[in-house]
């Protein structure tokens, strides 16, 4: 059971990154498209504009945080460890995708996508780790007195 647990976690994760993150595209780039027609006058451009892509970096960079977040919270245990492999695995889709794809975006974009996969998905995994932990109790402080109350 742990064994599906991991790798559903995994999956999951990513699934819910390239969902995110598809579905954020969807529906930003006709807006940027309509707003800015001179930096943007058509859809090749998103790729190249300057500030089009630092608002893909932050979206795929908060898409792959809440993958991480999401296999953390499906593999129970270790999830952070288990963020950090999707990130891994998310990192190797991301350079097989750089050589496969027949239109390449600009290089930055691939090498920053790359450079942060993983730190994202450890973010993600620290949050849902951070989020699971509970306050420790009277009894579970080291250092302090511990008294038995009876009714």
């Amino acid at each position: 059971m742990r064994i599906a647990r991991s790798i559903f976690g995994v999956l999951g994760g990513i699934v819910v990154l390239t969902v995110l993150s598809f579905a954020i595209e969807w529906a930003v780039d006709p807006i940027l498209l309509r707003l800015f027609p001179r930096a943007l006058p058509d859809p090749s451009a998103l790729n190249t504009e300057l500030y089009a892509s630092l608002l893909m970096y932050v979206y795929t960079f908060l898409c792959v945080v809440a993958g991480g977040y999401v296999t953390a919270w499906i593999a129970g245990r270790m999830g952070v460890l288990h963020a950090v492999v999707m990130g891994i695995v998310q990192l190797g889709l991301t350079v097989y995708a750089m050589k496969a794809v027949v239109v390449h975006a600009p290089a930055r974009n691939w090498i920053i996508g790359m450079i942060t996969v993983v730190p994202a998905a450890w973010i993600g995994g620290l949050l849902r780790a951070r989020q699971t932990r509970r306050p420790a109790t009277v009894q579970e402080m080291p250092g302090r007195a511990v008294a038995s109350w009876r009714r």
